[in-house]
């Protein structure tokens, strides 16, 4: 040592207080008893005394510190028995990091041990003490100061506030400072868990926190440890999750995108508003361009700017015709030539078709007897190979199928805010009308009524226990109930509890409730109380999932209730499910009638939601009916053409209207029967939606074909089956291409991985296929039969009476629709000043639906799918506006991980010595930006409590000497020793077979008062352990989501838990393990087809378009033009039905996508018939084409779909049910006048813009056709 470093020692000894140097104890041994197993220390004033070599291993365990020379401490051995004892709470929640554990070890060593203790321990009360074992009198120490450091606090503190609780989600700090977390700091810490009335300490220890000599005495100020340090060679620093040191600065989620925006307008808007100005401009330049070159090179400027004069659309005399043409007219006559025979045939054959038919319907209707419909949500709206059904299998597989829950939200509305203020100082806490000691008393009455509930199935009683999840059992049978009732063990008289005075209440209800929102894990509230917080079913109850609308953690101001019921659920068992559901329904009967003024209670059950649709079905089936009825009355009384009053009971066609809805019923019966057959499941979707849509096919089909017959006029010696052949062969082609059409759209359609979407379209092409074949066999054979009736003069539907005779027979006649059509509204569309209105206007509506295409909300709220007066509409309400806490969500570690190597161990746990990228601490870092991530709360980790339990230091892994079986914690014998030897291997993580060992021990060990760590009631189901005890399988790890008000939210909720899943994968992957983690929450599997929505909705209607494009062009003779004509149009129906959705308020789901899927082919009804017309015109121009086309089918298709359907949607709009009114009659209103408009209005007007050229082969076709008859001339005109 050099000259100047000694002169500096020799100061600072001089500088130092000489007490500084002595040793001198304050206590030594324990006196008299203070509170029940607590006792007070002996004052004692001399030299530390030697320790006794039995107190050796108790020194090197606790204060290694102390372990040198004699080791002569203040303290003996009973002493650090007692000190060991009274660290069991905190060694239990704080070990998990080594420095902060060293920190707390050092100042209570110090407190109780350190031969030292006189320079910063003063005692300030004392009373004598008769030892009645040797009679002589001691002085008990009643109250001393301990002068601590504030730098050593500060360090403490810091060191220990960021060590999480697993098995709580919550930080340890909340369980040991004596109120929340975020207010504990390093002076209030130290004060409460130095002040008696927590339960712990035995005697009054008033902290002094300075970091200079006060009062002559000297503050213990020893060093200490940084979470980031390790304490020594064998420990490593605090993990990332307990030490934000470790990890750095804490996590950003990315920043939001920014909206797309022009000129700070939505950038949709501005682009289809600058888009449709250009439109306008070119089209209304190109218009009167034309308009004043026909003007000034044209007689009349009346002439049509697209007539032979101005734009010839075939030149009779010149030029040859396009190869394709020939083509076009020899299908074209082989097609009219096939169902002209074919109609001759069934007028000719009635009773045989008609025999056949029936034969038809009726085998394939007894495939009926084998239908099977399907109920399960799951498989309604959940793909069997999708990812979240293939995770939801594995979840059941492995851990059993989440549980039923049966739940309720309770407000006290009459019941003011108290407040309580406690003793014997402290701020006034506000408790919420919920909390109220009677209204918990009422609570609790309830709840003890609900579980003696009792229900019959079978002759058997069906209790609550019966069904219940009761973690512990056999054990302990008592059932979960997640009820803030819970923390007061579901007793009245626990609820009464309370310690005091005729002056003052030192500890009740109160008391106890706030130290169990911070610690529901605790089996000792550390009040004077002594109650425990844990479950009475061995599981901790979180605040958050039993109080609701309270603000940010204030628990005390809750306004609301929620018990939970959790039921274990049957998926494999029908028997047992259906005594579940028993039970149930007697929960909902009783709490439907439960009376009680000061409670509101809102309530459902799993099975709730299953009655109110089957109840909303049954409540609508009326409506349903009498939407169908009006329909049918309309084509019932419409298909007639009466002339006079004398002929309305012969020309009326009811009896033919009854048994075209017959047929389309019998075809939509036949697509049942014949999947039934191949057993495939039929859906409340199938049912609701295909006989409308089947219904729209046929009746326009029945329409069209009954309307050609009326206006046809029979040719001289032509006979009535020729007749009838001949209309068959004229409009027989356009039924074909409409259905056929739909049918392959439909069946192509099925390709879609959504079920509610592939099954519609199977039995939906397979009833529109079979009610065309119908229609062109059966009912064509009735139509038959039913024009010999009117021949014969004879009654409709009662056919063997006739009529009186006026002699005029059956004529051609044309009805007042097909006139109006004709001689008005055909020739006013199609005037030069009316068509660019039209194209303006629609091409308008069409640049404001694809600016709002993009705003169409996904998903389907579920309160949408309740009648408005349900019961569970209140619950959802409830719901939204008190609850805090989404559904659980269980992070799964897939079977295969090793778990016995410490490099597997990391890459899993959160505690010391884990990656600062594992499993838990992704989790937990997600659960950092719950705003984002959706994830609410650190996750429950059974790895890093199984560390903590197997602790040497610990009491909790202990087992028997002599036959090494499991000896739990609160067993006194002295047989049970420690399970791994307080060595530095011993402190050190299992692995091997070590690990293997005694994971099943503390996955069967239940919580108690000296360990509240078992993980029987938390774990339990949480690890799937091996045969034999030779591997971990398959584990998850809980948390919770944020709230969830919106399928949105649910939405973004299952998008991040993937994410995070994914990227805990890629990780672990880089770590060298091969096994995947998926997330889990028991809502994914019903959410997961809006992830690919927007897909699967582009996939449905392109695959229908394209192959409707085909068809069309197949059908119509490779008329390209015209099927690019109509398929535009269909597409913009689908994208107009978008913009209706939007301003609608109609979310895009299953059930909407499948109305879309429809209506791409209710629109081909709507256009295809017109677009043949078209084609088939022989007219000069294309404004006369149009104009035929639509004079001739615009009628048939007015009033075959649009009166039709109409009428019965309007009776839609009056339906009870929401889910009827927004996807039913909103939806089917927006097809059918979207459908008719582009049809009836949009497509004629295009066609006679851009419609193709005729067909000169066609027209030459017509000529030689109708050669020699009156239609010749009409060709020429």
């Amino acid at each position: 040592m050099s000259a100047r470093g000694l002169t500096l020692g020799l100061l600072l000894l001089l500088l130092r207080p000489a007490q500084a140097f002595s040793q001198s104890c304050v206590w030594y041994g324990e006196c008299g008893i203070a509170s029940g197993d607590k006792r007070y220390n002996c004052k004692y004033s001399g030299a530390p005394r030697a320790l006794p070599k039995d107190g050796y291993d108790l020194v090197q365990e606790l204060c290694p510190g102390f372990f040198f020379d004699n080791v002569s401490l203040c303290c003996d051995v009973q002493q650090l028995r007692t000190l060991k004892d009274n660290l069991q709470l905190p060694l239990q929640f704080l070990s998990r990091c080594p420095s902060c554990f060293y920190n707390l070890m050092n100042l209570f060593c110090e407190l109780t041990c350190s031969p030292r203790q006189s320079q910063f321990l003063n005692v300030t009360e004392t009373e004598d003490y008769l030892d009645p074992v040797t009679n002589l009198t001691k002085t008990n120490v009643k109250e001393l100061q301990y002068y601590v450091g504030e730098s050593f606090a500060n360090a403490m503190y810091n060191a220990c506030r960021d060590v999480e609780a697993p098995s709580s989600n919550d930080k340890a700090l909340g369980l040991l400072c004596g109120r929340d977390a975020e207010a504990c700091n390093a002076t209030n810490w130290i004060e409460y868990m130095f002040n008696k009335n927590n339960g712990q300490a035995p005697f009054t220890i008033t902290p002094i926190f300075s970091d200079l000599p006060t009062h002559g005495m000297e503050p213990m100020n020893n060093a200490t440890k940084g979470c980031a340090e390790a304490v020594d060679e064998v420990t490593g620093p605090c993990s990332c999750q307990d030490c934000s040191a470790v990890c750095g600065p804490k996590p950003q989620p990315p920043p939001l995108p920014l909206p797309w925006r022009i000129w700070g307008l939505d950038a949709m808007y501005v682009v289809m508003w600058l888009t449709y100005m250009a439109f306008l401009l070119v089209f209304f330049g190109a218009f009167f361009a034309v308009w004043c070159y026909r003007k000034r090179y044209f007689v009349s400027e009346y002439t049509p700017i697209d007539s032979n004069i101005a734009f010839p659309a075939f030149v009779r005399d010149k030029g040859e015709m396009p190869c394709c043409n020939p083509l076009g007219e020899l299908f074209e006559g082989c097609l009219r030539q096939l169902f002209t025979q074919w109609g001759s045939f069934c007028v000719q054959n009635p009773g045989c078709v008609i025999f056949f038919s029936l034969v038809f319907i009726a085998a394939c209707s007894l495939g009926l007897m084998f239908v099977q419909v399907t109920t399960n949500p799951v498989d309604l709206w959940s793909a069997p190979g999708s990812q979240a059904r293939r995770e939801k299998e594995y979840f059941d597989t492995h851990f059993g199928p989440f549980f039923r829950t049966e739940q309720l939200i309770i407000q006290a509305p009459h019941t003011h805010t108290h407040t309580y203020q406690p003793y014997p100082s402290g701020s006034d806490v506000p408790f919420g009308p919920p909390l109220n000691l009677e209204i918990l008393h009422q609570v609790l009455d309830l709840q003890t009524a609900i579980e003696n509930i009792t229900a019959s199935y079978n002759n058997e009683t069906v209790t609550l226990q019966d069904i219940c999840l009761a973690p512990l059992s056999p054990y302990n049978k008592n059932c979960t109930i997640m009820s803030v009732l819970n923390y007061f063990q579901n007793s009245h008289s626990m609820l009464d509890h309370q310690i005091g005075d005729p002056f003052y209440t030192y500890a009740d209800y109160h008391t106890h409730f706030l130290y169990c929102v911070r610690a529901p894990a605790s089996l000792n509230d550390t009040s004077v109380l002594h109650d425990p917080c844990l479950g009475t079913f061995g599981g901790p109850v979180f605040p958050w999932l039993v109080l609701g609308g309270y603000d940010d953690q204030n628990y005390n101001n809750a306004t609301a209730l929620v018990i939970t019921f959790p039921v274990i659920n049957y998926y494999n068992d029908t028997e047992k499910l259906q005594r579940a559901q028993a039970w149930e329904r007697e929960f909902i009967n009783f709490v439907k009638n439960y009376k009680n003024p000061n409670l509101t209670i809102s309530f459902t059950t799993e099975r709730s939601i299953e009655d109110e649709l089957n109840r909303e079905s049954r409540g609508d089936v009326f409506t349903v009916m009498i939407s169908y009825a009006v329909m049918f009355l309309y084509v019932s009384m419409a298909l007639g053409h009466i002339r006079s009053c004398s002929r309305l009971l012969v020309d009326s066609k009811i009896s033919l209207g009854i048994a075209g809805i017959l047929i389309v019923l019998s075809s939509v019966a036949c697509s049942l029967g014949i999947f039934s057959y191949l057993g495939v499941p039929l859906t409340l979707i199938v049912i609701e939606v295909i006989p409308f849509l089947v219904l729209a096919v046929g009746v326009d089909n029945i329409f069209i074909l009954v309307q050609t017959y009326q206006r046809d006029e029979r040719l001289q010696g032509e006979t009535l089956d020729q007749q009838l052949g001949r209309v068959l062969g004229e409009v027989a082609p356009s039924m074909f291409l409409s259905s056929f059409s739909e049918t392959v759209a439909f069946f192509l359609g099925a390709l879609s991985m959504m079920p509610a979407v592939h099954t519609f379209s199977l039995f939906a092409g397979m009833a529109v296929f079979i009610d065309f074949l119908l229609q062109i066999t059966c009912f064509v054979s009735l139509l038959g039969l039913d024009i010999r009736r009117q021949e014969k003069n004879r009654l409709d539907i009662l056919c063997c009476v006739r009529g009186a005779e006026d002699g005029t027979g059956i004529q051609a006649s044309e009805s007042c629709l097909f006139h109006f059509f004709r001689n008005t509204y055909s020739p006013f569309l199609l005037k030069d000043w009316m068509r660019p209105i039209v194209i303006a206007v629609f091409v308008g509506v069409l640049s404001f639906s694809i600016a709002v295409l993009n705003k169409v909300e996904i998903g389907l709220d579920q309160s949408l799918s309740m009648p408005e007066d349900s019961y569970v509409m209140d619950y959802f309400k409830s719901l939204s506006q008190y609850l805090h806490a989404g559904p659980p969500v269980y992070f799964v570690l897939e079977e295969g991980h090793d778990y016995t190597s410490l490099k597997g161990q990391n890459m899993v746990c959160g505690g010391m010595g884990c990656n600062n990228d594992s499993l838990v601490q992704q989790i937990y870092e997600a659960a950092e930006l719950d705003n984002y991530t959706r994830i609410g709360f650190a996750p429950s980790s059974w790895i890093d409590d199984y560390f903590d339990w197997i602790k040497p230091q610990s009491s909790c892994c202990r087992v028997y000497n002599s036959t090494d079986r499991f000896c739990n914690a609160s067993v006194a014998d002295p047989a049970c020793v420690r399970c791994r030897p307080l060595t530095p291997e011993g402190k050190q993580r299992p692995q091997g077979a070590d690990f293997m060992r005694f994971l099943p021990m503390f996955l069967s060990d239940n919580p108690n008062p000296k360990c509240g760590k078992g993980g029987h009631a938390a774990y339990g189901s949480a690890v799937n352990i091996l045969d034999d005890n030779t591997g971990v399988g398959a584990t998850y790890f809980m948390t919770y989501h944020t709230m969830l008000p919106t399928s949105a939210d649910f939405i973004d909720a299952m998008k991040k838990a993937r994410l995070i899943a994914d990227n805990i994968t890629r990780t672990m992957s880089q770590g060298g393990s091969n096994y995947s983690v998926f997330p889990y929450s028991v809502f994914y599997v019903f959410y997961e087809q809006y992830l690919t929505i927007i897909d699967d909705t582009i996939f449905n209607l392109c695959v229908s378009l394209g192959a409707i494009f085909l068809v069309t062009v197949v059908l119509l003779g490779c008329e390209l033009w015209s099927a690019v004509i109509m398929c535009v149009t269909i597409a913009m129906i689908l994208v107009n039905m978008f913009g209706v959705m939007w301003l609608w308020g109609i979310s895009l789901n299953a059930v909407s996508l499948v109305n879309l899927v429809m209506s791409c082919g209710i629109s081909v009804e709507f256009c295809s018939h017109i677009t043949r017309a078209f084609t088939v015109s022989t007219k000069g121009s294309r404004v006369e084409r149009a104009e035929e086309a639509l004079s001739h089918m615009g009628s048939s298709v007015f009033s075959g779909i649009t009166l039709t359907k109409f009428g019965g949607i309007v009776v839609l709009a009056f339906a009870k049910s929401q889910i009827f009114q927004i996807f039913y009659f909103r939806m089917y209103l927006a097809m059918v006048l979207l459908g008719a408009t582009h049809g009836l209005i949009f497509l004629p007007v295009l066609l006679s813009y851009i419609g193709p050229s005729i067909n000169k082969a066609k027209y030459l076709a017509a000529q030689e056709r109708y050669k020699g008859t009156e239609r010749e001339q009409l060709l020429n005109f």
